[in-house]
């Protein structure tokens, strides 16, 4: 953001104005939104419509003990999303308010004067459906005093703001400028998020709070904010498959705690048709193929088999191969997931180290190919600057590498990933997998899982002292494959809005037809758990919500 010229200062001097900006948005003609903030004219355009179906089914419903909710929402096709989704509940009978913060990104500072313009555009839009939603800008407001247990949460989540907009998990808040700026401005933005939640949720008795992720930005801050004072929370994100949600209640649905759903699934084994459909999955995902309602290609290069795969790697036949697959650095499914190191990046290292000293031994570091898309202090960095010299038996596959990673899991003898999906796909194959991270499969009986670096190396040596690895047993591979497809069948709910290709699906599916009693059958586990309801994972409940389709 440029502090040159007098526009600049101008503006500066306005921003301290209580209602400048909201008076000068309010005399642009046409609603326009500010140059510094976002368009909602897609919204605006199909807000009428959306709030007549809310008010159509609000008048044909009975609820006997409503639910107060506030649907929070950031960034604009987050707030989208929140409004659809508000207006969903709302036509349910239910009493939702509409949380929102005026900025376009989370990484641009804005003048408090261009902030407040944007709020008075967004409030504008939002005016259409105001007999249904409530909305609130949760970035305005004082910065009153936050607890100090509170505040320790939200310098954390800053941290990781900045971890996960750099794309890098060392951060130099004391030497490196552009570091320090932006934790200056996530923390800021954060606290005003966390302060003016707390002041709503103080005030509003609200039985739920639905937030998106809740483990970065103000999402993160609201969703602290909110489990501080004991409200209850959802937090939700979208995987692979379309017409599909994962939810989270009064947890961060990005650590993904299948726990619960586990214990009441864990003990049931797969069925025929189960186990044919799982390897119809599994067959996509190794060829490289889109498969049924998932949404995109898992490799992109066909598999060369075995032998061809070990010629090209000039891999000796002799010697063992341990197979070490990484997460994308900064990725949010990696960072503050450390167990016994201080992160993705330190397991890398020290697995590094392990293995330059086991000539005995062949390592391939599989480096994920998410880091083609941008990764702020990339794998193969961290592999040199761990051994400057790489020593013979250490091999490692680029991300822009065509090889196939089933084919190196077909050559692997032990597994080793941090948080990659990745290793419960070695598990199905029979290969041991050791973990080096918290994901969420690690203690399901099918993996080893350290807590120390004792023990992590304890295993490294046991598995190693025998040639070769003795693979998974047969009742471990099975448990792998069971809760492989319990994870991707029944762990997501079905509900009509997938969030990258929102705009499409509401179109196909507006609110209008989700409303119908028909339809909302479909939806409901869904819906009840948005509501705050406990979610239950028995079979009985999980068939007659599949037999929707």
């Amino acid at each position: 953001m440029s502090t040159g010229g007098g526009r600049y200062w101008f503006k500066q001097a306005l921003g301290g104005l209580p209602f400048a900006g909201d008076l000068a948005q309010w005399l642009r003609p046409g609603n326009q939104y500010p140059t510094s903030g976002y368009n909602l004219d897609r919204l605006a355009a199909v807000l009428p419509e959306w709030v007549q179906a809310a008010q159509l089914s609000c008048c044909t419903v009975e609820v006997k003990k409503p639910r107060r909710v506030l649907v929070v929402a950031f960034l604009r096709w987050w707030l989208e999303y929140g409004c659809a989704l508000g207006l969903l509940l709302s036509g349910l009978g239910h009493h939702v308010d509409l949380g929102f913060v005026p900025y376009r990104n989370w990484v641009d500072p804005v003048q408090k004067f261009d902030s407040r313009r944007q709020a008075a555009y967004i409030r504008r839009v939002l005016a259409a459906a105001r007999d249904l939603m409530t909305a609130y800008d949760l970035s305005a407001g004082p910065l009153n005093e936050i607890p100090k247990a509170l505040l320790q949460q939200i310098e954390k989540l800053s941290k990781i703001d900045v971890q996960y907009t750099r794309q890098r998990e060392t951060l130099y808040l004391d030497t490196d400028g552009k570091d320090r700026d932006l934790y200056k401005l996530r923390l800021s933005r954060n606290l005003a998020a966390a302060g003016a939640t707390r002041r709503l949720l103080e005030r509003g008795e609200y039985d739920v709070v639905i937030i998106p992720n809740g483990s970065i930005f103000e999402f993160g801050a609201s969703y602290r904010a909110a489990r501080h004072l004991g409200v209850p929370v959802v937090t939700y994100e979208f995987g692979e498959q379309r017409e599909r949600v994962w939810l989270a209640q009064n947890a961060e649905i990005m650590l993904q705690d299948t726990s619960a759903f586990w214990e009441a699934r864990g003990q049931t084994s797969l069925s025929a048709e189960e186990r044919k459909i799982l390897k119809e999955l599994y067959r996509a995902r190794r060829s490289g193929h889109v498969w049924a309602n998932f949404g995109r290609r898992w490799q992109h290069s066909q598999r060369q088999g075995t032998n061809s795969t070990r010629e090209s790697l000039s891999l000796d036949p002799s010697r063992q191969v341990v197979l070490l697959c990484t997460n994308v650095v900064g990725d949010s499914l990696a960072l503050g997931r450390q167990i016994f190191t201080e992160g993705m990046v330190d397991w890398l290292s020290m697995t590094l180290k392990y293995f330059s000293e086991r000539p005995d031994v062949q390592l391939i570091v599989r480096v994920h190919p998410g880091e083609l898309n941008g990764a702020g202090d990339p794998s193969v960095d961290i592999i040199r600057r761990t051994l400057p010299e790489l020593p013979e038996n250490i091999i490692v596959v680029p991300p822009e590498s065509q090889i196939n990673t089933y084919d190196l899991v077909s050559l692997a003898n032990l597994g080793l990933v941090y948080t990659t999906t990745v290793g419960m796909e070695m598990a199905m194959a029979g290969v041991p997998v050791i973990i080096g991270g918290w994901t969420h499969y690690r203690g399901k009986g099918f993996t080893s899982d350290p807590s120390t670096q004792e023990e992590y190396y304890g295993m490294l040596n046991q598995f190693l002292a025998t040639a070769p690895v003795r693979p998974l047993k047969r009742s471990q591979v099975e448990l792998a494959e069971q809760y492989a497809y319990r994870f991707f069948f029944e762990y997501p709910l079905l509900f009509p809005w997938h969030l990258v290709d929102f705009w499409k699906d509401i179109a196909a599916r507006p609110i209008a037809m989700a409303l119908q009693p028909d339809r909302l059958t479909r939806y409901q586990r869904a819906v009840d758990a948005f509501l705050g309801m406990p979610l239950e994972w028995d079979r009985e409940v999980i068939s007659k919500n599949e037999e929707q389709y």
